[in-house]
């Protein structure tokens, strides 16, 4: 399967994933350094933000998540995986479901539960073989929550922050989705209902549900 295409979700060819990747451009570089690179850029420079869904098609895409200054972990991971096909480097996204322990708060009053799903990561291939990593939370959102930040080294997964700095258990990996070549729109609308169906209004149209 061809894990470097462009597509109307991951449209690297934009303006604005191009700008994106412009420093990533260098010879000297090699696949890992600008993957591990990317990563951290893309971890940190949107601020995780759960609370804002929106089921529209258009939100998916990599172009107009990029103009945002926040994400969920399956609009960071699009941003990821844009940019890495765009260097030449294989990515697809991995959906699961999870459960967080920490700061939970307004994600159970939002939701009704302090599980999320689908929660969104990054499959990379990367010396023969596919490696995950979560660039969902930013360093900042981890520090509030006594966290260490996720680091990837380019040759192990990275994607589950199990505990906190103190060892509390932080997040529990419930589930498992599995990879898409692309985007898989219809699947998440209808896992997400499945889950949280008070929160969607009967009298909308699905797609255009907000919280």
């Amino acid at each position: 399967m061809n894990y470097l295409e462009s597509t109307y979700y991951f449209d690297y060819e934009s303006d604005e994933i191009q700008q994106l990747i412009s420093d990533f451009k260098i010879e000297s570089l090699s696949t890992k350094e600008k993957t591990i690179r990317l990563y951290l850029k893309v971890r940190d420079s949107w601020r995780y933000d759960p609370y804002n869904l929106s089921f529209s098609k258009e939100n998916f895409k990599a172009s107009i998540i990029a103009k945002k200054s926040k994400g969920h972990c399956v609009e960071k991971s699009i941003i990821l995986i844009a940019c890495l096909r765009a260097l030449g480097i294989p990515a697809r996204l991995h959906l699961g479901k999870v459960k967080n322990h920490i700061g939970v708060e307004r994600l159970t009053e939002k939701f009704g539960t302090n599980v999320l799903t689908p929660h969104g990561m990054v499959n990379v291939f990367l010396n023969d073989k596919w490696l995950k990593l979560s660039p969902a939370f930013n360093k900042s959102m981890c520090r509030i929550c006594h966290v260490s930040p996720l680091e990837f080294d380019g040759e192990n997964n990275s994607f589950l922050q199990q505990f906190n700095d103190e060892g509390n258990l932080f997040m529990e990996y419930l589930d498992d989705y599995g990879h898409f070549k692309d985007v898989p729109l219809e699947f998440m609308i209808k896992n997400a209902k499945e889950h949280y169906p008070h929160i969607f209004d009967t009298k909308k149209n699905i797609t255009e549900f907000k919280l």
